[in-house]
């Protein structure tokens, strides 16, 4: 959009108004941040995180890991999905207004709802409550994406507003139709119908692009992130608490205690070391990035799955073996760091060393999983000498590869 969409100051910023315009917001807007209803919506939608990690937990826990697997990356599409839309959305239109808020509490009640409906999607590939809370998140968007069509008057933005808008209405109609199709051809299905979530931006946004904010973006991508690193910390030690009435087995504990602190806190370190939004200058890059994240968000969540299983099978809760509980851990810590790297950290590095420090760090935190009992411990030692060793180079090199006064990367 051009200067003429109207500033900051008319959608909410200097005082809340019951119905506003809901027009473009500028991509150039100064100061943008997060919203307090953005930062409740994540939490909320976290709750549906909570109830995937605890299924795959179980799933793994039961040594049905393929199964768990499955259905964890089939749940968490739908909330991530459901997020990324929102997140985009009210970068580029959010209004703060009675109706705006009141759409926003319908899709925290959808995804309430999806969340309740995940145990009977992996347990017996039921989608019924799910798809039911999906729908329901899906209507509210549509909503405002009709809403953003009519304040646009005429013109390309209308129009992308208008092919958002149809192409929510048909995916949603795939979705209630999966629910009558035969359970054995879901899964089948569900793949086909994630390609058509996915190719809903590209369509409505081949001639027009949105104004989202590019840091307001990165900002809200980054404290999602931050959410669900907290969340599995949470999940850590509820699981540890619940083992410590086994005094004997407190040796144990403590190395995996040690090692996922080590692992979550250089999760988010790596994850922040560079500003993500200095490459966010159009979809070219965007929707990548964008798309990227489910990996992210994904591995970030089963981390903490991963470790709630190692406890449990530290404590013999878990019938399963050593090496089975130790890839529930390194598997995922190893994708979250090679997605981190692929998505915006090798476009920030200065050398070739700095640019090897995390594809490295993949393979050798791999290795860790045949570490035994010290698995978990190895792995966090592995991520927390990645940050060590990506400091010190970033340290080295800044006067020569940034410019003064620049943050140097610091992995």
């Amino acid at each position: 959009m051009t200067s003429s969409t109207p500033s900051s100051a008319s959608h909410g910023h200097a005082g809340f108004r019951a119905l506003r315009q809901m027009h473009a917001r500028r991509r150039d807007e100064p100061h943008r941040s997060a919203t307090p209803l953005e930062l409740f919506f994540d939490l909320c939608f976290v709750v549906a995180v909570g109830q995937a990690g605890v299924q795959l937990v179980h799933a793994i826990a039961e040594n049905h890991v393929a199964e768990g697997v499955v259905g964890y990356l089939y749940v968490f599409f739908g909330i991530w999905w459901a997020w990324m839309n929102f997140t985009w959305f009210a970068s580029a239109y959010d209004c703060d207004d009675v109706p705006y808020r009141i759409a926003t509490m319908l899709q925290i009640c959808g995804v309430l709802i999806y969340a309740a409906g995940v145990p009977r999607a992996f347990a017996d590939n039921d989608w019924t409550i799910s798809v039911i809370g999906y729908v329901v998140m899906r209507i509210a968007l549509t909503a405002q994406w009709l809403r953003a069509a009519a304040s646009e008057g005429r013109g390309p933005a209308r129009r992308t507003a208008l092919v958002y808008a149809s192409g929510l209405v048909l995916c949603q109609l795939g979705w209630i139709a999966l629910l009558f199709a035969p359970a054995g051809s879901r899964r089948w299905l569900f793949l086909v119908l994630v390609v058509a979530e996915l190719l809903v931006p590209v369509i409505a946004e081949r001639h027009h692009q949105t104004t989202w904010h590019p840091r307001h973006i990165s900002e809200r991508y980054g404290l999602f992130t931050i959410i669900v690193l907290g969340e599995t910390m949470f999940a850590t030690t509820v699981a540890v608490q619940s083992a410590l009435s086994d005094a004997e087995e407190f040796s144990e504990l403590a190395l995996i205690t040690a090692g996922g602190i080590l692992i979550i806190f250089s999760a988010w370190w790596i994850y922040f070391a560079v500003p993500a939004h200095e490459r966010l200058r159009s979809n070219r890059e965007s929707l990548p990035w964008g798309y990227g994240h489910y990996l992210i968000f994904a591995s970030a969540a089963a981390i903490g799955a991963g470790l709630e299983v190692a406890v449990e099978q530290s404590v013999g809760k878990a019938p399963i073996p050593t090496l089975t509980a130790s890839a529930a851990v390194t598997v995922p810590v190893a994708i979250y760091l090679g997605t981190v790297w692929l998505l915006h950290a090798r476009h920030f590095k200065a050398t070739t060393a700095q640019q090897l420090v995390l594809p490295v760090a993949v393979p050798v935190v791999l290795l860790c999983t045949f570490a035994g009992r010290f698995a978990v411990l190895a792995a966090g030692l592995v991520t927390a000498a990645t940050v060590a060793l990506g400091v010190f180079m970033a340290s080295r090199g800044a006067g020569e590869a940034r410019s003064p006064g620049a943050r140097p990367p610091a992995v």
